[in-house]
């Protein structure tokens, strides 16, 4: 505990995903990045789906480092590609790929494609002592034809949330956590962390 927090690593290298974490978690929790837990692991996400690469990745956290954590796995499913990028979201023009290419791949595989919705899905997997418990978000949009915004990070720029006819990037931070797939799940994180507390 630090300061009557509730402390929990969030296994995760991203600073994006770590900030949007915070925001939500407020003052209630104390939210370490694996830095601050000295992990400078390379983790593998060899699973294929969100649910096995957020548990293999809360797994490791807690097998070598010994704390209670929670990891997520996020993919973007677009329809007219079957479900791609999903698992593979992170990842989808390569290995050492930026946000900027995946973006410019799907969109070049979207091209002449009227059907372009899609959805952002999100797992959460907590382990707390001998405990681990899943929690999914999901929100559904479409891919824009072209980039805009300059708020959020991934594929934020190019996704337009039905709810809002605005991309993530265009949105402000409390406002896209408020309705987006990780918003979502870690709304279920954290309701549920209250209800465990006596």
């Amino acid at each position: 505990m630090t300061n009557d927090k509730i402390e929990l690593v969030f296994a995760s290298n991203n600073p994006h995903k770590l900030s949007e974490i915070r925001r939500i978690a407020g003052d209630r929790y104390h939210i370490l990045s694996l830095d601050e837990i000295g992990c400078h692991d390379d983790i593998p996400e060899t699973a294929d789906t969100l649910e096995g690469n957020s548990l293999i990745k809360a797994r490791w956290i807690k097998e070598k480092y010994g704390y209670d954590c929670f990891a997520d796995d996020t993919g973007l499913h677009v329809d007219a590609l079957g479900g791609a990028p999903g698992v593979m979201s992170a990842r989808y023009a390569g290995e050492a790929c930026s946000p900027e290419d995946n973006m410019t791949l799907l969109l070049h595989n979207l091209e002449g494609v009227k059907d372009r919705k899609a959805r952002f899905r999100t797992v959460i997997t907590l382990i707390m002592g001998d405990e681990e418990v899943q929690f999914s978000g999901e929100v559904e949009g479409s891919i824009a034809t072209e980039r805009s915004g300059c708020q959020g990070f991934g594929y934020d720029p190019i996704f337009i949330a039905t709810e809002t006819g605005m991309r993530f990037a265009e949105m402000s931070p409390d406002d896209k956590n408020r309705i987006s797939h990780r918003g979502r799940a870690v709304a279920k994180l954290f309701d549920y962390l209250t209800s465990k507390e006596v």
